[in-house]
């Protein structure tokens, strides 16, 4: 039986995707308090899409594969080399790494697996970017040891993210009304609770149950700490617009109902995907965005024991 405090040490350690590598000191310099690395890593990563209405600063063609860097070692690299001093020091924007989600998210998991202090990339929906739709998003889950749950934080959303959204929810302690998992999306859609055009991504035909399959199986990927980018494509993540049929629906309900309780079912979730080549992330993935195939070097033994 797999106790609660495996699972904590499970996902205290970094593996291939949230490895400082040879940057690992520098996570290490850093403070504990979730409230400061939020605001640090705020100073580090600029979003792509809004670096010129939100930042003013637009962003050079050639700057734009940045979205594209998926390990945080990577991601150091690349923002290291724009400006080399501590971490803790905030950037001018033309000067931060430009991302998406995903480099805001993945930051803070490793950052605090650095220290280790449990932390997971969670895949599904915020509620708050373009009500009422649900638009794909990803965060960072942490354990609160003194409180004894985990909690959802949101390091993406700043002062002014928070201004121009007019967030009013605690972006260090996320509502789950707020950011919807994407097993729990896939749970309501199924049962006629939610819309499934409603959860998507952008305007047009980016929604639908075939982009909460896709989602529910990053964040499964995610669970067994694989944290990929969000249009990354493999295995049994649908085509744009496929119709489900039976089976597939049967597969997913069965996924679903397992990533709704990751503490109770990882063990199940974690023999799933290392023995199920339709969720285990293989040696190269289709990258949506780019439309091409994307070799991924790093070992993707997250393992670290068995349950």
């Amino acid at each position: 039986m797999t106790t609660q405090q495996q699972i904590l040490d499970f996902y205290s350690h970094p593996t291939a995707m949230t490895s400082a590598g040879q940057y690992t000191t520098l996570l290490h310099e850093l403070p504990n308090s979730i409230s400061k690395l939020t605001h640090i890593i705020q100073g580090l990563v600029l979003y792509q899409y809004v670096a010129r209405d939100f930042y003013g600063f637009t962003i050079p063609e050639q700057r734009k594969r940045e979205t594209h860097l998926r390990s945080i070692e990577s991601m150091l690299e690349y923002l290291l080399a724009l400006n080399d001093q501590p971490l803790s020091v905030a950037r001018p924007a033309n000067q931060r790494l430009i991302g998406i989600c995903h480099h805001f998210a993945l930051l803070l998991v490793a950052i605090l697996r650095a220290k280790r202090i449990p932390a997971r990339y969670r895949c599904g929906f915020g509620t708050y970017f373009n009500p009422p739709y649900f638009e794909e998003h990803v965060v960072c889950e942490y354990w609160h040891a003194l409180e004894s749950r985990w909690i959802i934080v949101d390091p993406q959303f700043d002062e002014i993210w928070r201004e121009k959204l007019k967030i009013e929810h605690n972006i260090l302690d996320v509502p789950r009304h707020n950011f919807i998992m994407a097993s729990d999306a896939w749970v309501q859609c199924r049962s006629g609770t939610a819309d499934p055009a409603k959860f998507g991504i952008f305007k047009g035909d980016l929604r639908g149950l075939w982009f909460i399959a896709g989602e529910l199986i990053r964040d499964v990927a995610a669970l067994n700490k694989v944290e990929m980018l969000p249009w990354d494509v493999w295995g049994a993540i649908p085509p744009s617009n496929e119709l489900l049929n039976q089976e597939q629906l049967g597969f997913f309900d069965d996924l679903a109902a397992l990533a709704q309780s990751p503490d109770t079912s990882l063990p199940e979730l974690c023999k799933r995907y290392e023995s199920d080549d339709r969720l285990r992330v293989p040696a190269t993935v289709c990258n949506g965005v780019l439309n091409c195939l994307e070799r991924i070097e790093n070992n993707f033994n997250a393992l670290s024991g068995s349950f």
